[in-house]
């Protein structure tokens, strides 16, 4: 089932940048021919099957496997639609001195701790990989901002954890929150200094995160 979102509160409401890595378009494309190629005609065959049974009300096969070829239906229908949207950024800024989108930005606080953000689209934002939404306040702060530059922050941003290798498989409900991670939300609570002590964009990171 579907969790219960207010439509007011709800992040996914709001307006997103449709702008995307290439990594990040080259996911969605992927997670699309996924689910037309593969899931959807799995469902469609286990739709198929239940319902040469016999009874379909009473048939748990049949209503589970049709709710899910409706809900995957309907993942890649938004993926279309997206996928249409999005203007891939592949190229560099003249200016790579500056945060810039893309760019994996390093910060360093007072206590001399590091951490490192890539500053991405919405639709393949994970901040939990390090990947931040251009959306996010976060990312809004460091946009433009010089190498050496102080930059005040949430005192308490998370820290970049590895990324699991990447899976084929699709969840959709693992999707759904990692769509309304990306999205811009104002923090409360103490702000630290953090210095940016390093910018740069390297394709093969992602995957020697991985």
């Amino acid at each position: 089932m579907h969790r219960w979102r207010d439509p007011a509160k709800d992040p996914r409401a709001e307006e997103r940048a449709n702008v995307i890595t290439p990594e990040g378009y080259q996911r969605l494309q992927s997670t699309r021919d996924f689910l037309w190629k593969i899931r959807h005609p799995e469902l469609a065959q286990k739709v198929q099957e239940a319902a040469a049974q016999g009874d379909r009300s009473e048939n748990a096969d049949y209503t589970y496997n049709k709710r899910e070829l409706n809900r995957t239906l309907a993942r890649i229908h938004h993926l279309d639609r997206r996928l249409e949207a999005l203007k891939v950024v592949d190229r560099l800024p003249a200016d790579q001195q500056r945060v810039y989108f893309g760019a994996w930005v390093t910060l360093e606080d007072e206590a001399g701790e590091t951490q490192t953000w890539r500053l991405v689209g919405p639709d393949e934002a994970k901040p939990h990989q390090g990947l931040l939404s251009i959306d996010a306040p976060v990312a809004r702060r460091l946009l433009g901002q010089a190498l050496d530059a102080s930059v005040l922050l949430p005192a308490q941003l998370s820290r970049v954890q590895r990324p699991a290798a990447q899976s084929t498989e699709w969840d959709e409900e693992r999707d759904e929150d990692e769509e309304s991670q990306g999205t811009p939300s104002a923090w409360v609570g103490p702000e630290a200094e953090y210095v940016i002590v390093d910018i740069r964009y390297q394709v093969h990171q992602d995957s020697d995160r991985a």
